[in-house]
């Protein structure tokens, strides 16, 4: 282009997304728009709202005929963002020697509407991103989506209202604002006012639901929850309808710590590519709590479209994906979670291309013990066969199951050991958490759930006493490999949340009673 400012824009696919150049020639001939570079519907027709936009904001369209490119060619352009990028180019082409910028390559996304208004679009973080680290500096967003490009890297943002707003900050460098820091080297960034610090470690504020102290004589499930909570272990909560199971499990993500500024950057990059930002907001740091339907489809949970959208489990990456009453999720849906749990990522491939999301998510899920619900209730009625019940459970099978760390039944009648004077406020239970996630942080910078085969025998230090239970429980319940290493990993969990270096023998008695109790036995074989 003649005046030097090279547009780029930006075509969400995946998780990766490319960057796309913006060229415009005027010719003579018939007055036409021609827009070439393999471009969809809606990026075809934004030559009609481009030109209406620029006419409706006082600006003269082009008599000649004008050929947008998009390259590069081969990359099919996708999504309503072009629309801004586009009008600016051709703004820019046609009004020649009128900006401060020169030789400058700038990142326009943007949505018109006829009169030159700027709709939000999605995708802004990760296209900034992308930009940033392809060393462009420079960007024109929506001003709903300003924040979210400025938290991307240290890039120079304007927002814009409208087509004029944003033809005329190519004229006055001062209305586009930078920020003096990177926000993955700012801890404190995106931080929710009101945070709570416990061992170094911080928390969101208790929002009104998500008090512990409301569940009442549920001790068990209440220590199982914590004890998820602080090592990233997967938990299977099971009992009679009205038990209050998932009452706890819905007031999880009150016992989950703020996630780091790494963590958060994926987790921001992926909502936003989705559209699921929040208007003004910036970077995510609160753990990501997706409760699907039990109608949801394979799509819908891993992910899929023409544009390989992020489904379920990639929105629910360095947070929890809980599935209430699992067993009515279709078995194809429940297996597929087997790859994901043990990759922590996952790959669609769509018409010969492929992207890779990340889904390094925390499996929640309860169910009922049988299609009634009332299987080994004291006071209730089974009206099951034992046919029933055993198609029930066949539902999750063993693979699945088996990458289940904690198992808990849930009793809707309160025995003797489980009731106790006064819950636990959510406040305490954080204590302990913040103990154990602390000392993995500062250990190998990663959960004790997902730690390595390697990293399992180099951190999870076991007593003699603790060898002998993990041992003895192995040959009675018939652990599996995996079923072992999960015990000694969430025996490290349970000894980190008592600042033990060494995993003693009641830590392992512990770790075993979660993973599997005599009260699952039936259920589960």
């Amino acid at each position: 282009m003649d005046s030097n400012i090279c547009v780029y824009s930006f075509s969400p696919f995946g998780y990766e997304g490319s960057l796309v150049t913006v060229e415009v020639d005027l010719r003579r001939g018939i007055p036409a728009v021609d827009i070439v570079g393999l471009a969809d519907g809606a990026v075809k027709e934004s030559r009609e709202r481009m030109r209406s936009a620029i006419i409706n904001s006082g600006y003269d369209f082009p008599c000649e005929r004008v050929l947008i490119s998009l390259s590069p060619s081969d990359l099919k352009k996708e999504g309503a963002g072009f629309d801004l990028p586009l009008a600016l180019a051709v703004l820019i082409k046609s009004r020649q020697g009128e900006f401060n910028f020169l030789n400058e390559k700038i990142l326009i996304m943007g949505e018109l509407e006829l009169n030159g208004k700027l709709r939000p679009v999605r995708a802004v973080h990760a296209a900034a991103a992308t930009a940033f680290a392809a060393g462009i500096g420079m960007c024109i967003v929506p001003a709903e989506n300003a924040e979210e490009a400025r938290e991307a890297g240290s890039m120079k943002v304007f927002g814009a209202s409208n087509l004029t707003e944003a033809f005329e900050a190519l004229s006055c460098s001062k209305m586009f604002t930078g920020k003096s820091r990177d926000y993955l080297n700012d801890k404190k960034a995106g931080i929710p006012q009101g945070a709570v610090e416990k061992h170094g470690i911080l928390f969101a504020p208790v929002e009104e639901g998500y008090e512990y102290s409301e569940v009442k004589n549920q001790k068990k499930l209440v220590r199982a929850l914590q004890v998820a909570a602080a090592g990233g272990h997967n938990l299977l909560a099971y009992g009679s309808p009205g038990c209050g199971k998932t009452l706890s499990l819905q007031k999880f993500p009150a016992l989950l710590p703020l996630l780091t500024a790494e963590e958060s950057s994926s987790v921001t990059r992926i909502h936003s590519i989705a559209g699921l930002l929040a208007k003004g907001s910036s970077i995510i740091r609160k753990p990501v709590f997706r409760q699907p339907h039990q109608t949801a489809s394979i799509e819908g949970i891993c992910g899929g479209g023409c544009q390989c959208r992020p489904g379920e489990i990639s929105l629910a990456h360095n947070g929890v994906l809980f599935l209430d009453e699992a067993a009515e999720f279709r078995s194809s849906v429940l297996q597929m979670l087997r790859v994901p749990l043990e990759s922590r990522s996952i790959t669609i491939s769509r018409a010969g291309r492929s992207t890779i999301f990340p889904a390094s998510f925390q499996l929640l899920m309860s169910a009922n013990p049988c299609p009634c619900g009332n299987y080994g209730s004291k006071d209730k009625i089974c009206l099951c066969s034992s046919r029933s019940v055993e198609q029930y459970w066949k539902k999750f099978s063993a693979p699945l199951l088996d990458r289940i760390d904690i198992r808990i039944r849930v009793d809707s009648s309160p025995s003797a050991d489980n009731m106790e004077e006064k819950a636990m406020t959510t406040d305490q239970l954080r204590e302990d958490i913040g103990k154990a996630v602390a000392l993995q942080r500062k250990r190998q910078g990663k959960k004790n759930a997902l730690l390595s085969p390697e990293e399992t025998a180099r951190y999870c230090i076991t007593s003699s006493d603790a060898k002998k239970v993990l041992d003895k429980a192995s040959e009675k319940y018939e652990f599996s490999p995996r079923a072992a290493s999960g015990c000694l990993k969430l025996a490290r969990t349970i000894a980190d949340m008592k600042e033990k270096d060494i995993i003693d023998g009641e830590a392992m008695t512990e770790a075993v009673s979660l993973r599997k109790n005599e009260n699952t036995i039936s259920l589960m074989l």
